[in-house]
């Protein structure tokens, strides 16, 4: 049996991982070494890094809400799911940040922000009930998604080295919303999803600059 003080230190080296630049290890290789770096002018550089600061900052979020849900989840499968699943977006968190260096840009000065308010929704979702919080897991992949399409279709076309990383991306977290699903989560009515909608807007237009 895994004590309190046992998960807080797990957490707060999560934490560490997430939020201090080059911590984390990717397991996979970036989809992005299979291709040249595209010729950008300052204002597409410019845009392509906004838009990848904002897909890093996302994963930021993702880690501290799978971090809390997982700290809180009252089934050891759920727990095991969270943990499992939080794995694989440190391979988003890894990739997007050496994009956003690569493209001469740094991640939001806000992601310790974000981090903290993540986890303490996720947190708050799995002490309610594991349906809700695997819900809550579903909706926010649902809303990711979105974005990445939204943004693979904006990214300068000559951008091939970010589009790469975003279409990995959209496979996973699209299995990610199907694994909470099938695992019992809680499909969220349409008024919510407009809540998180707009929520999710604040914070990117916030992002892209700072």
């Amino acid at each position: 049996m895994i004590s309190f003080l046992d998960k807080a230190v797990l957490q707060f080296d999560r934490a560490l991982q997430t939020l201090v630049p080059h911590a984390a290890r990717a397991s996979r290789p970036s989809p992005a070494t299979s291709f040249e770096e595209g010729l950008l002018d300052q204002s597409e550089r410019k845009h392509a890094s906004g838009l990848m600061r904002i897909n890093h900052t996302g994963e930021v979020c993702a880690q501290a809400l799978y971090a809390g849900q997982a700290t809180t989840a009252k089934l050891a499968t759920v727990r095991e799911e969270m943990e499992h699943a939080a794995d694989e977006e440190i391979d988003h968190l890894v990739w997007c940040e050496q994009r956003l260096y690569e493209l001469g840009s740094r991640p939001s000065l806000l992601n310790p922000l974000f981090y903290g308010a993540s986890f303490f929704i996720g947190a708050g979702a799995g002490l309610i009930s594991d349906k809700l919080s695997l819900g809550f897991v579903a909706a926010t992949e649902d809303q990711v998604c979105v974005h990445l399409e939204k943004h693979m279709a904006t990214l300068p076309i000559q951008d091939e080295k970010s589009k790469a990383v975003l279409a990995q991306m959209h496979t996973d977290e699209a299995k990610h919303k199907a694994m909470a699903l099938a695992a019992g989560g809680y499909e969220f009515p349409k008024p919510i999803m407009a809540i998180m909608t707009q929520v999710s807007k604040v914070m990117t237009t916030t992002t892209y600059r700072i």
